[in-house]
This record gives C-alpha cells, structure tokens and sequence, in this order.
C-alpha cells in the first residue's frame, strides 16, 4: 500500500505542476476554454489508473496528449448533431419531375441556335462526358479547336439563355441588382 500512495502522491504532484501546460494543450484540441477543461480532467481520470504503467515519467506528458486526442476524436465520433429549431416551415415541396424536363426542353431548344460543329462539341464535351482530347479526335480536328469552339459556344448559350425568351438570369446578375431595387424602392 505504501508503493500505492507514492503512486497517488506522485500522480498529484504532476498534475499540480502540469496543469497549466496540459490545458493549453488541451485548448489547441478544443475551441470551447470550458470544453478544454472538461477534456483535461477527462483524461487526467483516464490516465490515473495507468499511473503506475508508465514507466518513463518524462514522458508523461505525450502519454497526457495522446489521451486528450483520443479523447477528443472519441468526443467527436459521438456527438448529437442536434436540429436546430426555427420559426419558419420549409415550404413541401414534391418533385415530380416536371422542372427537370422543362429545363432539359429548354437546353433542347437553346441548343438550337448554335452553329453544328459548336453544338456537336458541347454535346460530346458536356453531355458524353468526352475529354477535349476525345472529342477532337472524335470529330477531327485540333485541341485547340475544340477549346475554341466550346469557349464561342458556351458564351453563345449563356448569351442566349439570358437574353432570350428563356428567362434566365445568372445568380451573380440577380445579386447585383437587389441594392438597386431596393435603393428604388425606398
């Protein structure tokens, strides 16, 4: 018994004079000063009963931050990802498949306008998934080409899509409008 309370009195001293350097630690590990606390005591009750097990005492303090690590992770693996209440209902919504349709009608239709070559390269580029490698070689001609014929096309499209009939306008542009309106409208 009397090795037992060497132990015990050992283990104290090095938490009394370890404390500070294991809960800087311990804050490197975890944002919360309250949770690096909790975590430092959490493995310091861990590490009590292996106390003896430790035959190096120097190192010590890796034994600690190992603990806290694992700790932390098991912490981590654990956690409740809790809902978060909120005063407004998302709207149901049902997708039945009608959105997707009128957009693909209207890439139908957008690509319309476009040269064949151009539409060919978007076509194999963006719907078949080809490289530009690929796809030059597919329709015969140079990488650059395809590049080319693809940049001319796309602005085309975009150009298209947004001055068009379609009604489409680009996130960014919708953006930048909002300070206007409102300005207007006050």
């Amino acid at each position: 018994m009397v090795a037992a309370s060497g132990a015990v009195l050992e283990f104290e001293e090095y938490v009394r004079t370890r404390q500070e350097a294991l809960l800087r630690s311990a804050r490197r590990l975890v944002p919360d000063p309250i949770d690096a606390q909790d975590l430092v005591q959490t493995a310091l009750v861990r590490t009590y009963p292996r106390w003896e097990d430790i035959s190096d005492k120097t190192l010590a303090d890796a034994y600690m931050r190992r603990v806290m690590i694992n700790t932390r992770t098991e912490w981590w693996r654990n956690r409740k990802l809790d809902e978060v209440p909120t005063g407004d209902l998302p709207e149901p919504s049902v997708d039945d498949g009608a959105e997707q349709r009128a957009d693909r009608e209207m890439l139908r239709d957008v690509l319309a306008v476009l040269a064949p070559k151009q539409r060919q390269v978007v076509v194999l580029r963006h719907y078949g998934q080809l490289t530009t490698e690929e796809t030059a070689r597919v329709l015969g001609m140079s990488t650059g080409t395809v590049k080319s014929t693809l940049h001319r096309a796309l602005a085309r499209l975009r150009y298209e899509l947004e001055h068009g009939s379609y009604g489409y306008t680009r996130p960014e542009a919708d953006e930048a409008r909002e300070p206007e309106e409102a300005m207007c409208a006050a």
